[in-house]
Formats: structure tokens, sequence, C-alpha cells
């Protein structure tokens, strides 16, 4: 239960971003907030790393590894693309579009990673996409 933690963390820090990135690209480009606040991320990861004494190296060549830097590129087209449009659009309606990840990843997850469909799952999914729709239509 402890991931459930994680996620109550994620979720409360995460909740900032949107306003905060908002706020800040209408002085800044939306790239230079991008590079200061995703800066500070990569400078917080190398800091855990070293405080945890993880060598990096073997990792950097593993079998599974072509999934880390998948990920990598999705985040960087995901994140920059996400930073343009708080940038360019209100957040009441950028923020749900972006937040159909949850259902999308949801269906990638039931479909490549044999993660089980059920009845519930299709009604969230359902649901979640309602959601999107009647919080961002103008």
């Amino acid at each position: 239960m402890r991931y459930l933690v994680w996620a109550i963390i994620a979720l409360a820090g995460y909740t900032a971003v949107p306003p905060l990135v908002k706020l800040a690209t209408t002085d800044i480009p939306s790239d230079v907030v991008l590079l200061v606040s995703n800066g500070m991320l990569l400078v917080a990861a190398v800091g855990i790393i070293f405080a945890a004494d993880v060598s990096v190296t073997p990792y950097l060549t593993h079998e599974r590894s072509v999934y880390a830097y998948g990920a990598g590129i999705a985040l960087t087209v995901g994140i920059l693309s996400y930073y343009r449009a708080l940038a360019a659009g209100p957040v009441s309606v950028v923020v749900p579009i972006f937040g159909m990840f949850i259902a999308t990843s949801s269906i990638i997850g039931i479909a490549f990673l044999d993660e089980p469909l059920t009845g519930r799952k299709v009604a969230g999914i359902g649901l979640a996409i309602a959601a999107v729709y009647l919080t961002s239509v103008e």
C-alpha cells in the first residue's frame, strides 16, 4: 500500500504544476519554463541517485533500457507539448485533455501488458472521457 502514499504525494505535487506553469508563461517563454522546472527535476534525480549510491552505467545498456529511452522520448514530446499548450490555452481546458493519459495509458496496459479488462475499468474509462469532454468544452 506504500505506492498509494506516493501516488497521493504525486497528485498533490502535480496539481500545482499547471497553474504555476500558466502563471510563469505569462511573461516567460514556455521553453524556458520547461528548462527551469525540468532542470530542477534532473538535478533532484541526480541527487537521489548519488545519495542512494546507485550505479547508472550498467543500466544504460540493459536489455530493458530501450523502454527507458522510449519513455524519455515520449516524456519529452508530451511535456514539451503540454507546456506549450498551457502557455497558449486555459488550464481548465488543457489539463483535462492532457489528463486523458490516465485512460489511454489504462487502455495500453490492458491491450499490451495483459492487465485485466473489467466492467469497472470500461465504465471508468468511459466516465473519464465524459469528464474530459464536460470540463474542456468551452
